[in-house]
């Protein structure tokens, strides 16, 4: 056990954040380590009453943050990326390294330690890039016009921003650290935040405060309310704008409100034109990499690649690459895949892939290539081995299906239905040379981020927007006409 091991392991109390001031809680919940259950830290408990009454006071967070310019909030960005990556920061009761930081978050989410490293890499690289990210999703807009709220854009005409709210909300999952990227333009847009981490991971925000905190950033500028599910939801009624993590469930129960943006599943999808597809050797290794990145976690994994023929060759030569992998322990550099903590997830995901098989329509290839069953059962968690399937029905249900692993189904379908069967697509790569089809692409309402090319799924622009584009999401534009004079 190395030194910075055993600093981790001892017991740390972290208090709720009441608008920058700590909170201490007679609730306390234990984090616990996935495998062994050893209790790593006790996060004392907001409640929804705490949440309401702190929302009275969300004016005040926007108000601290006005007194800087967003040119300086960016700054403080850029040296709060080097304090995230680098710094021994304060958490809680003790002080923790950047290596710390990573192994508390592997031990509690079942990542393993180089995701956990990549993810941090990733949320330091958006806070560095953060002026040219916001040069591009406000079209090059001067900055002080959303501080103002008015002013001359680039053509030489009056323009009018008025922030939607002083506060940005968010109730974050524990199931990858990465979507942490989307909160964070919130600051330098001089936007509160108040933020619910999930029960696994509260590393990051904890953390992210902290960086913030330590570049200059006021720390009344945020709330952070670790608690249980009614904590989420006075989180998502409070906050004038609110995002939130989580499956289908709650993609449908917040469809068609504009105060909420849900990230749900993501659907990301490989298709592949008719004029490339006996090419598709060509192609694997982009295939591959958008299935497998980041323990097949994210929204932007492809869990869906669709052809019209070649489609069982594909999904054979998919399952001979990922269908050997085995679960390795978190601190092996060569860790692929990672635990489902929760118990019982696990077995319940393999028996609907298992219920989902059909002879003759869905067919699992991955099985002949694996030693062993795909679910591997251990004391206090469970693994699900990489699984590909292939689905000779476009209609079929297992056509459209997503899991937190590394999970594709091949599907075979004609082109000309493709882009009406794909259904609601987080990222779609399009690999084609077809210029009709690639129009058809363009225009298709259901494709949010589009890549035509061999671009795997998880390659991100960060100059584009994610999914909706926050500076839509924070402000509005509006008429505004002045008759007085400049003040001086």
């Amino acid at each position: 056990m190395t030194d910075s091991t055993l600093k981790v392991c001892e017991m740390i109390e972290i208090p709720v954040v009441r608008w920058g001031k700590p909170y201490e809680s007679l609730e306390k919940s234990d984090v616990v380590h996935f495998e062994t259950g050893e209790v790593m830290a006790q996060m004392h408990q907001a409640n929804s009453g705490l949440v309401q009454m702190d929302a009275r006071k969300a004016d005040k967070a926007r108000e601290a943050l006005l007194q800087f310019s967003c040119e300086e909030l960016i700054a403080m960005c850029n040296q709060a990326a080097d304090h995230y990556l680098n710094s021994e920061l304060p958490l809680g009761t003790g002080m923790q390294t950047p290596d710390q930081f990573c192994e508390i978050q592997s031990a509690t989410t079942g990542l393993p330690l180089n995701m956990c490293r990549a993810n941090m890499s990733k949320n330091a690289f958006v806070l560095k890039q953060m002026s040219q990210m916001l040069d591009a999703l406000t079209r090059g807009l001067p900055l002080e016009i959303l501080t103002r709220g008015y002013g001359m854009e680039s053509r030489n005409v009056m323009v009018s921003y008025q922030a939607t709210t002083s506060s940005l909300g968010l109730v974050l999952p524990s199931n990858s650290p990465g979507v942490h990227t989307l909160w964070l333009p919130a600051i330098p847009l001089q936007i509160g935040l108040v933020l619910k981490p999930g029960s696994s991971e509260p590393w990051t925000p904890y953390r992210m405060y902290e960086a913030f905190a330590a570049a200059g950033v006021p720390r009344e500028a945020f709330c952070l309310y670790p608690g249980p599910h009614d904590v989420g939801n006075k989180v998502l009624e409070t906050c004038g704008r609110a995002m939130i993590f989580g499956g289908q469930a709650t993609v449908e129960k917040y469809a068609g409100n504009p105060r909420v943006q849900v990230h749900g599943p993501g659907f990301s999808k490989i298709v592949i034109g008719d004029d490339m597809v006996d090419r598709w050797e060509e192609y694997i290794d982009v295939l591959v990499k958008s299935v497998m990145m980041n323990g097949g976690r994210s929204c932007i994994n492809c869990s869906g690649i669709w052809a019209s023929r070649n489609t069982e060759e594909i999904a054979d030569a998919i399952a001979q690459r990922i269908g050997p992998i085995v679960p390795l322990p978190t601190t092996d550099p060569n860790a692929e895949i990672a635990a489902f903590t929760t118990k019982g997830v696990g077995e319940a995901v393999n028996n609907q892939i298992n219920d989902g098989l059909t002879p003759g329509v869905v067919t699992e290839m991955t099985e002949k290539y694996r030693d062993g069953d795909r679910l591997v059962e251990q004391e206090r968690c469970d693994y699900l081995r990489p699984t590909v399937v292939h689905v000779a029905d476009s209609d079929d249900p297992m056509a459209n299906t997503e899991y937190m692993f590394p999970f594709v189904s091949v599907v075979r379908c004609e082109q000309k239905h493709m882009l009406r069967k794909i259904g609601p697509t987080l990222v779609g790569t399009a690999i084609t040379e077809d210029e009709a089809w690639s129009r058809d692409l363009i225009a298709a309402r259901n494709i949010d981020r589009l890549n035509i090319g061999t671009i795997p799924t998880c390659a991100l622009n960060w100059l584009q927007p994610h999914e909706g584009n926050i500076i839509d999401f924070l402000f509005r534009g509006r008429a505004f006409q002045n008759s007085l004079p400049p003040a001086h």
